[in-house]
């Protein structure tokens, strides 16, 4: 005959009614949270959501999803993350890049933080959720500064509307002294300056370079932190040429001696080569670099700068071949990266930075083309 203890039946029974009411609070609950999530969608944070990545060997170019507890194994230890399979066969990089929902990488050295700038790149008509940003500022006081002055507006911008979110941003510090104390214009222009200051900076655009780009990475923007006035439309208007290398035409705009508004040209850096320059060229010692704008160096290149027409015959689809390119703003398809064209930091041809990148790339089948009419602004200290 079974046995039953009447003295601690009731107990019992009010632990089964205890523990059956919190199973129907969590139920509710549950059900709740689905029927909120279904009647109010969000489409905005659903795209967020299918931009992140999914596992920590995601490159930093798509926002990391955290991972779940769900996905730990039971001992609490997370699991090894899996293998991913990137085709980059099937990666494009079209003239219509927004159509195709092409990402865009935007990298910039910044020394100095100017809040045009910023507002310049909110400005960019180009969906957001397809951009990247990437910085990389010098170990230094300046570098300080503009470190967080550049957090404060990401901080703005990130928590703000989510159609102006950009996709990710990854700032870098640099690991090496910058050569110059100083980054005033006239300290940063001086001739005998321009050897280390270059060379700095490509190792700063390589080291930016390597750490950002992604597999799914479609173009790469350079734009310098002083490019404080282009289009909205920069991204569509160069891509739409479909030029592995393009760069628009930088200006400055200044007062003139009469008092009144006007522009000059600024990037010197973008031109199509001449015999004179190849022929000092081949007189150089294995370390030494040609440098444009100085008239201490005349080189008789066609300098892009001072082919700009403003008036009314201009025409911002205007293109030209290149031989060397500046860095104010430069859109290069990823895979011209990808096929290991960087930024020499040592004479490459007696070319160095960008000029010495255009090079490398022509060396490996890739042309550079500029648009003259087509120009962005530079700021004016």
């Amino acid at each position: 005959m079974p046995y039953f203890d009447t003295m601690r039946q009731p107990r019992s029974n009010h632990r089964t009614l205890a523990l059956g009411l919190l199973l129907g609070v969590v139920f509710v609950y549950f059900i709740y949270s689905i029927n909120t999530t279904s009647v109010n969608p969000s489409e905005l944070r659903q795209r967020a959501s299918d931009a992140a990545a999914d596992n920590p060997l995601s490159p930093p170019t798509s926002a990391f999803r955290k991972q779940p507890d769900s996905l730990k194994s039971h001992g609490g230890v997370r699991r090894p993350p899996p293998v991913v399979h990137y085709q980059l066969n099937n990666l494009t990089a079209t003239s219509d890049p927004a159509s195709k929902k092409e990402k865009v990488l935007i990298l910039t050295p910044l020394a100095r933080f100017y809040p045009e700038y910023w507002d310049n790149l909110l400005r960019l008509s180009y969906p957001h959720e397809h951009i990247s940003l990437g910085f990389i500022t010098p170990k230094n006081k300046e570098g300080n500064a503009a470190t967080a002055a550049l957090q404060e507006a990401i901080k703005i911008t990130q928590s703000g509307p989510e159609e102006k979110r950009f996709q990710s941003i990854t700032i870098l510090r640099q690991d090496f002294e910058p050569p110059l104390i100083s980054q005033d214009e006239k300290e940063r222009h001086k001739m005998e300056n321009q050897k280390a200051r270059r060379a700095a900076m490509a190792r700063a655009r390589n080291s930016l370079l390597f750490t950002t780009i992604g597999p799914h990475t479609s173009w790469v923007l350079w734009l310098d932190s002083d490019i404080v006035e282009s289009p909205p439309t920069l991204i569509q208007d160069l891509a739409s040429h479909n030029k592995a290398i393009i760069v628009p035409n930088c200006y400055q705009r200044f007062v003139n001696a009469k008092g009144e508004s006007d522009i000059r040209p600024y990037d010197y850096n973008s031109w199509r080569d001449s015999d004179v320059a190849q022929e000092l060229a081949s007189q150089m010692g294995p370390d030494d670099i040609l440098l444009e704008g100085y008239v201490e160096i005349p080189t008789y290149r066609t300098l892009m700068a001072m082919l700009a027409k403003t008036g009314a015959d201009r025409d911002e689809r205007r293109l030209m071949p290149l031989d060397g390119v500046g860095g104010t703003a430069l859109l290069v398809k990823a895979e011209v990266h990808r096929d290991g064209a960087m930024f020499p930091a040592f004479p490459f041809y007696h070319l160095i930075e960008t000029e010495g990148f255009a090079k490398m790339a022509r060396r490996l089948g890739f042309e550079a083309w500029g648009l003259p009419d087509y120009l962005v602004y530079h700021y004016n200290e």
